[in-house]
């Protein structure tokens, strides 16, 4: 298994930060039964995740105005990483699998 620290080049407590954000977004997208939407949405982003990285740079002023600017910059980051978007997947898709079976 890959380590947290080689997905992206962000600090451990940041990446933990914007993971913990994910698991938030988890629960939310859970209760609303949209977790195989959002699967459905990462398998074809997928190759896509550096033009969003790109996308998110561009947008984050904007974007600033409703999130923090760390968690903009990490997220872009987290998609420039080329298992950045698998590392999305396991925060937002395997927390909440894992909090189903539970």
């Amino acid at each position: 298994m890959t380590s947290q620290s080689t997905v992206v080049d962000l600090s451990p407590d940041r990446l933990e930060q914007l993971r913990k954000r994910m698991v938030a977004l988890s629960s939310r997208l859970h209760a609303a039964g949209l977790e195989g939407v959002t699967d459905v949405l990462l398998d074809v982003a997928g190759p896509l995740g550096p033009l969003g990285a790109q996308a998110l740079w561009i947008a984050q002023p904007v974007l600033g105005l409703m999130l923090p600017s760390d968690e903009i910059d990490g997220l872009a980051r987290v998609l420039e990483s080329p298992s950045g978007v698998d590392w999305l997947r396991d925060a937002l898709i395997g927390d909440s699998q894992t909090d189903g079976q539970a």
